[in-house]
């Protein structure tokens, strides 16, 4: 391979004479980032297609193409449902058709997801605003307050009411303009709710099918008033049955007024048009914050329906899903990894799976601050659980030796969930020693805090289960079971309709004499439960009491049968790893190629831009350097560029070429494997991990080749291991 670093060594050096300062745009343009700018190097670069499903709207804006207006509607629609990623796919190619569109460049702003992007997209926009009409400007105008690069000092409330201000003026001046009114509502959600509800309103008279006002609705009622918005949350779904977030909004407002089995069909749903999506279009749960943040939601529902099973198997699945080195890192509290460990950790201390916690298999515990944090706590229960204080001592220790690296952290939401952890375990331990009046004040303690956190968070809680559950069964067990009801009763408060919390009243009312009371309790307890798993050991306690009486549902709205209701149309139940599309290239001889040829083998693909783009020279070196590494993982890399059989050949004499070279002369294979940029109509740098059964497993697509070996030779034998099906739900 001497021959190939030499080659390398000198490309590099005339890249460098060629190129002292900056990179052109050119040579950018050769080397795979975008000739627009590093704005243009993230988000999607496929072209859209016309999407179904996805509600309507119409925003008139002046393009010279009338194609563009289509896109601009569809990305619009989208943005109504906060699919940002899809949306700017659609503006992209609007812009494609007229660069000179400038609410195209507005929509791209709304779209990134990023400050940077968004001011960089807003720019662009605020250069061609004297060529639109007086309200496209105002538009852009407000737009570009809320999204141009702050001045030093600049009060950024400031520019926001300014913004406001714009739009409001857009409201006054153009009074048919529905849009103007619908983003109005947007701005001004939790700030004034109901001056909110009343634009809203005003919409859905003009457009009682407009999926933005349903949606906002929705977010403005999101809580404990949440049934004001319950007829958007039947609607929306209905209007957008293709976006994986109008199923899953609908069921942020039923478990947060208890209706449980309604939240549960809702994210069930969400999560299926989330993992039909991915197969569709080749995406990771990695690339998709929705899909993770739809299972974590479902998976807390399952809990609450006492659907132990189904809630660990969801979380498992999350779990084993594929990694990323920088989408999906072990300390990103919001990524799919540590999303799928809070799942799994939840359920596991809520049914109180205390010989899974600790039997060292059942929990993939990282190195992260947070890991750590969380395994000394739970392990800390679990060993209070098993009646072994002296190991739930030890663990308890481990737990407080982390106090300064939680602190390090600045993570407020871990150093929160930090205390009132300390606090449950020290309450607990002190009841196991047997000084019950301080176990129950430090419990009390913690019960408040832990209530706090789940009234902020708004969503799955990083705390582990509502504390004054646990409050409650240790009141019952010290023989006060009025201490025990009002604890019950607090729960309900913030989880209304809590299974576990209704359970506790019923023995606590039993305790009482107040048989009526009880009965109430178990009633509602046997609809919220109707399907949960069998021996479960709160609903058995209820039932021992031998109390008749028929389920009853107290939720403000009616519900169907979750288990009963069909949603396979929607997509499906798990997520796996994507059929590879067909490779059809040619090798330096001229040999045809194709996945068949590697049966039972791993493959790494390379899609490179050729020996004139130096970073892909860099990259065939470095990856040729763990060449023996990959063999042994039963692995062989392939390196594919529009190069032909020839320049191969040519390159091959000239040295030893540390991998297999392929050519793809038309970028066919480069455009099945979403190796191409259809809105600049080049390839792009890609790196992607087919497993043995011929599934893509892992990709990244981009500006930049991927170099990260170490990260790939871990994935592999990850999703080799007899244990892990390299896939998840």
């Amino acid at each position: 391979m001497h021959l190939f670093l030499t080659l390398l060594t000198a490309a590099v050096a005339l890249a460098q004479d060629a190129a002292p300062g900056r990179t052109s745009p050119q040579e950018f343009y050769k080397q795979g980032h975008s000739l627009h700018g590093s704005a243009f190097d993230e988000g999607p670069r496929q072209k859209p297609w016309v999407m179904e499903g996805i509600g309507k709207t119409h925003f008139a804006i002046t393009a010279s193409n009338p194609e563009v207006q289509k896109w601009f509607d569809q990305g619009n629609t989208l943005l109504h449902s906060f699919w940002y990623y899809e949306a700017e796919r659609s503006f992209r190619w609007a812009i494609k058709l007229d660069k000179e569109c400038a609410m195209c460049y507005w929509g791209l702003a709304r779209s990134a997801g990023d400050r940077e992007r968004s001011a960089a997209f807003m720019k662009e926009a605020v250069k061609r605003k004297d060529k639109v009409s007086e309200r496209e400007r105002l538009y852009i105008e407000a737009g570009e307050q809320n999204y141009k690069d702050p001045e030093p000092g600049e009060d950024r409330e400031a520019r926001r009411q300014e913004s406001r201000r714009l739009m409001e003026r857009i409201v006054l001046k153009y009074p048919g303009d529905i849009e103007a009114r619908s983003l109005v509502g947007l701005e001004n959600m939790f700030n004034n709710r109901v001056g909110t509800e009343a634009i809203l309103r005003q919409v859905l008279e003009k457009d009682p099918n407009h999926p933005g006002a349903h949606h906002y609705r929705i977010h403005n009622w999101d809580g404990k008033e949440g049934d004001f918005a319950l007829d958007s949350c039947r609607i929306y779904g209905r209007l957008a049955p293709q976006i994986g977030h109008a199923q899953h909004m609908p069921g942020h407002v039923y478990s947060g007024i208890g209706m449980w089995h309604e939240g549960a069909i809702s994210m069930d749903a969400a999560t299926r048009v989330e993992k039909r999506y991915m197969k569709e279009r080749m995406i990771f749960p990695f690339n998709n914050w929705n899909y993770a943040h739809n299972r974590n939601y479902l998976a807390y529902i399952q809990e609450q329906l006492g659907m132990a099973e189904a809630a660990l198997q969801g979380a498992r699945d999350i779990v084993a899903a594929p990694l990323d080195p920088k989408y999906n890192k072990a300390d990103q509290p919001y990524g799919s990894r540590w999303q799928g460990m809070i799942m799994l950790l939840r359920a596991m201390v809520k049914f109180e799976r205390w010989k899974e916690i600790l039997d060292g298999k059942s929990i993939p515990w990282g190195e992260a601050t947070r890991d750590k944090a969380y395994k000394a706590h739970v392990e800390t229960l679990a060993h209070l659980g098993q009646g072994n204080l002296e190991k739930a001592a030890k663990s308890f220790q481990a737990h407080s030796g982390l106090k300064g690296d939680v602190e390090k952290a600045k993570d407020r939401t871990l150093e929160d969930t930090y205390k009132a952890h300390a606090l449950e375990a020290e309450g607990l331990y002190l009841l196991a020693k047997g000084e019950a009046l301080r176990g129950l004040a430090k419990l009390a303690e913690a019960a408040a805090q832990e209530e706090k956190l789940r009234r902020e968070q708004n969503d799955p809680p990083f705390s582990l289960r509502p504390l004054y559950n646990v409050l409650g069964r240790a009141y019952l067990r010290e023989k006060s079971p009025a201490l025990a009801a009002a604890a019950f009763e607090k729960t309900l408060e913030t989880v209304r309709n809590d299974g576990f919390a209704l359970a506790g009243l019923v023995e606590a009312h039993m305790a009482l004499g107040q048989r009526d009371k009880a009965e109430d309790a178990y009633a509602r307890l046997l609809f919220v439960w109707s399907d949960a798993d069998k021996g479960l050991p709160w609903l058995e306690r209820a039932q021992a009491f031998g109390l008749t009486v028929k389920p009853k549902d107290t939720s403000p709205g009616a519900q169907r049968n979750y288990r009963m209701t069909a949603l396979e149309h929607l997509g499906p139940n798990v997520w796996e790893p994507y059929e590879a599309p067909a490779l059809d290239a040619v090798d330096s001889k001229g040999q045809k190629v194709t996945l068949a040829d590697f049966k039972g083998k791993n493959v790494i693909l390379i899609f490179y831009l050729g020996e004139e783009c130096v970073h892909c020279l860099e990259q065939l070196a470095q990856a040729g350097k763990k060449k023996a590494d990959f063999l042994r993982l039963n692995t062989e890399i392939l390196a594919i560029s529009s190069a032909t059989p020839e320049a191969n050949t040519a390159s091959l004499k000239m040295g030893e070429v540390p991998v297999r070279l392929l050519s793809d002369k038309n970028f066919e294979n480069a455009r099945r494997f979403l190796s191409y940029d259809d809105f600049e109509e080049k390839e792009l740098h890609s790196t992607i991990l087919i497993d043995r059964n011929g599934r893509v497993h892992w990709a990244r697509s981009g500006g930049d080749p991927f170099t990260d070996w170490d990260f790939l030779t871990k994935e592999i034998r990850r999703m080799s291991a007899p244990s892990g099906t390299g896939g998840g739900n």
